[in-house]
């Protein structure tokens, strides 16, 4: 069990990363809200210890990112508000950044959540290959596909490195 002193500093740390994550995936103020609670919990009643930040960092990625698929494999989902309410509650972002971060959203899951990592969290491929428990070349032409796909969708080109 994490004490007080490190579940705050983690908390004020990183909240905004574990919120993007969630918000991300769930697109879904209320759920966002909700499972950011449940990996701040997890850390709080977490025995393990960490090596360094890096390794604290990557963990809280992973266990938002498992709690969001799991919040989508829940039976209480599918009694949830439907999509187009969302619609009312997203953030204002200018054309470009919105048109760029609805391509984003809509690529397929490994491919979204590769480009996330790399270009919202600034991740390597190694390290994203340990967050995604594959392998550095996987990463590497998951991003390359990504990439194809949004230059594509988005008619340019693309993501630059």
């Amino acid at each position: 069990m994490q004490t007080e002193h490190d579940t705050v500093r983690i908390v004020e740390t990183y909240s905004d990363m574990v919120r993007r994550i969630c918000l991300y995936h769930l697109k879904n103020i209320a759920d966002t809200e909700d499972i950011c609670q449940d990996v701040f919990m997890k850390y709080m009643l977490y025995d393990g210890s960490f090596a360094d930040a890096e390794h604290e960092k990557a963990w809280l990625i992973r266990v938002a990112i498992n709690a969001c698929k799991d919040h989508f494999k829940s039976l209480f989902r599918h009694k949830t508000v439907p999509l187009d309410v969302l619609a009312e509650e997203t953030v204002t972002l200018e054309p470009e950044q919105s048109e760029v971060l609805e391509a984003v959203l809509s690529l397929p899951a490994k491919y979204k959540d590769a480009i996330y990592l790399h270009y919202y969290e600034g991740y390597s491929a190694s390290e994203i290959a340990g967050l995604m428990n594959s392998k550095e070349n996987t990463v590497y032409s998951l991003l390359s596909r990504g990439r194809a796909i949004l230059k594509e969708k988005l008619g340019g080109d693309g993501l630059g490195e």
